[in-house]
């Protein structure tokens, strides 16, 4: 072997580990944030990944960037999941499907709800656009299904927000439970509609209000158990 061709394999070797390293991260940031969400010490994040927190920020230089990469295919999905719904022949249709979509990666990934409604910061000017034209292109679309006679008049875009928190605080609470978040999704999918009040719910949750995940906190921070 040359000095040039063991030089290109070193190089090589160097940026497969590069490409394994951050492989690593997007994975361990995934897992740290639907255990902690997505303020948990970037050093925890290295921890589980097992690098360097060196080579963490090499990586990822903000928390910003560690969240959106970590959620890339998550946010794909829903900016899909968004022109898809623009171009359905039926707006209501488009309109259940996009919630719907949202709503599932919301129960699937752990980490995600948190990270969709995050606000990040301004000066990450290539987000605040992608933002604006998905309020856009989704008030474009509340627009077609009122038109349509479909979805409430006096539906406002900022109900969808509404709706993914409330449905964010469900999934949090219960992991778990995806005949909870599909049982909520629905409720909130006839509230929107026009004249719906009538149509057949998926089947309820095994939940009862002693079963909720409420506990009391003592004054050191301990979690006192219920019952």
């Amino acid at each position: 072997m040359t000095a040039e061709s063991s030089r290109i394999t070193a190089r090589d070797e160097v940026r497969a580990d590069a490409r394994r390293n951050r492989e690593r991260l997007l994975v361990a940031a995934r897992a740290v944030f639907a255990e902690h969400g997505i303020d948990a010490p970037m050093a925890t994040v290295a921890r589980r990944a097992e690098v360097g927190v060196a080579t963490l920020y090499r990586h990822f230089p903000t928390r910003d960037t560690l969240v959106r990469a970590a959620f890339a295919q998550q946010m794909e999905t829903c900016a899909r999941a968004l022109t898809e719904a623009l171009a359905a022949p039926d707006p209501w249709q488009g309109f259940q499907q996009l919630v719907e979509t949202v709503c599932a990666l919301q129960r699937e990934e752990r980490g995600f709800p948190a990270a969709f409604l995050a606000a990040f910061p301004d000066t990450a000017s290539g987000h605040a656009q992608s933002r604006r034209r998905a309020e856009r292109d989704f008030t474009a679309l509340v627009r077609r299904a009122q038109a349509s006679g479909a979805l409430r008049a006096d539906f406002h875009p900022s109900d969808l927000a509404v709706a993914l928190v409330a449905h964010c605080g469900l999934v949090t609470a219960l992991p778990d439970d995806a005949a909870a978040s599909r049982r909520l999704v629905a409720y909130l999918l006839q509230s929107f509609r026009t004249g719906t009040a009538g149509e057949p719910l998926p089947p309820p949750a095994a939940l009862t209000l002693r079963s909720l995940p409420i506990a009391t906190a003592t004054p050191q921070g301990q979690r006192l158990p219920r019952g």
